[in-house]
């Protein structure tokens, strides 16, 4: 920057003359004027073509924002149809799994009745239910029976049953006749192959029932002995 101070102004308008040097001047004056113009007319143009790139690329951001946001939801939609389709299929496939266990429990019912070489000989408590009726208390029972002879004749007897709990508080034991008004013929049997006993009883408010023997007791006559056939579980209501 030292040859800018060696440059005397007055000595270059002494040789060069007013209006040269004005001339000069006006064209230095212009020349700078140009040349800022243009660099700047040059650095808007960089920054518009900057900025539309940038616009460019945020647009393309928010599109693939977009498009991801949609396939988020589809996906999502997708998944719950693939929930409820695998809640729909569980609960066909558990729907199908109790009808085959009902099948199965009815052939295997049936086969002891028509081939009971299969099985056991004899007499024999294939079934007992208890189930609460609407009134407090008060429950119906059923009890199947099937024989298992191969050659078989009809036979006879009743059925009994014992409920062993607690009664306020202490050790109990309820007989059927104690608390059932169903009388003795309901309770009688007589068949060759299979028959269903239907009864009810009412326990007291203040027992607490633990568990349950039926007996099923074969009556002595011509064709059979006397025999007691029990079986006991535990007490549970469907």
């Amino acid at each position: 920057m030292n040859w800018l101070a060696k440059i005397n102004l007055t000595v270059v308008t002494e040789r060069l003359g007013p209006f040269k040097s004005a001339l000069i001047l006006m064209i230095l004056i212009v020349l700078c004027l140009f040349i800022g113009y243009r660099f700047g007319n040059y650095y808007h143009n960089y920054q518009s073509v900057t900025l539309g790139q940038q616009k460019s690329r945020l647009d393309q951001l928010y599109q693939q924002q977009a498009d991801h946001v949609e396939r988020i939801h589809t996906l999502e939609v997708e998944l719950a149809v693939e929930q409820l389709a695998s809640q729909n299929a569980q609960a066909m496939l558990k729907e199908m799994s109790q009808a085959h266990y009902q099948v199965k429990k009815e052939l295997a019912f049936y086969e002891k009745v028509m081939a009971p070489e299969k099985d056991a000989n004899g007499l024999v408590i294939d079934n007992i239910k208890i189930t609460p009726s609407q009134s407090p208390n008060h429950y119906n029972f059923q009890i199947v029976l099937v024989q298992q002879k191969l050659k078989k004749r009809y036979v006879k007897g009743f059925v009994d049953l014992v409920i062993t709990g607690s009664l306020a508080d202490q050790p109990s034991q309820l007989s059927l006749a104690d608390i059932s008004s169903t009388t003795k013929k309901s309770l009688s049997f007589s068949f060759k192959y299979f028959q269903v006993i239907e009864g009810s009883f009412t326990l007291p408010s203040n027992f607490i029932a633990e568990k349950v023997q039926f007996s099923a007791i074969l009556t002595k006559n011509k064709w059979q002995k006397y025999q007691k056939l029990n079986k006991t579980i535990p007490w549970s209501i469907e």
